[in-house]
């Protein structure tokens, strides 16, 4: 059947727009062996229990006669477009990823992938985070990348270090108070 027949567009075959945070363009791509695990996990889930129940619908529902009309049809091959999208760049990721295990890090006096960084600002408030890799981060989890503008800032630092982090309103000096791995 020709594809002026049917109701789907141009613009629904956005295949070529990957979902998710953008790769580091020339860059590594780190994780930790817990990140990895997760894009794992998700590349299974998707390609042997969501695709398939997708396809068996999109299945079913083409055989119902008229597709133009057709929700579960409709929405059916949407789906199946997200979810192809979504294996393709976890595919991309997976096998572009470096597993970086932090507690195999020898050096544990400064600050490196996979730390937990205790520090205090201007304000004299404690935050804790843990620089992890791109596909990783969760602020409200306390994870941050490692290219993020504090992991940089805090890369390499010691305990008792005074560091500069550029922020919008200016430079800020935050304290490292403590570091850890595990």
């Amino acid at each position: 059947m020709s594809k002026a027949f049917t109701k789907e567009t141009d613009a629904d075959n956005d295949d070529d727009v990957d979902a998710g945070p953008s790769p580091i363009p020339g860059g590594k791509n780190y994780v930790t062996p817990e990140g990895f695990k997760r894009i794992e996990d998700e590349l299974q889930t998707l390609s042997r229990v969501e695709r398939p129940k997708i396809v068996e619908i999109v299945s079913w529902a083409a055989g119902n006669g008229d597709r133009s009309e057709n929700g579960d049809y409709i929405y059916g091959k949407k789906r199946l477009r997200e979810i192809d999208r979504r294996i393709r760049y976890l595919t991309k990721r997976h096998e572009s990823a470096e597993v970086v295990d932090p507690t195999q890090q020898k050096n544990r006096a400064q600050v490196f992938f996979g730390a937990t960084v205790t520090y205090a600002g201007a304000d004299d408030v404690e935050h804790t985070i843990k620089i992890v890799g791109v596909d990783e981060a969760d602020l409200d989890a306390g994870k941050v990348s490692w290219i993020s503008p504090i992991a940089r800032a805090l890369l390499k630092a010691k305990v008792g270090d005074t560091v500069k982090l550029h922020v919008p309103a200016g430079v800020q000096e935050i304290d490292v108070l403590e570091i850890g791995y595990g």
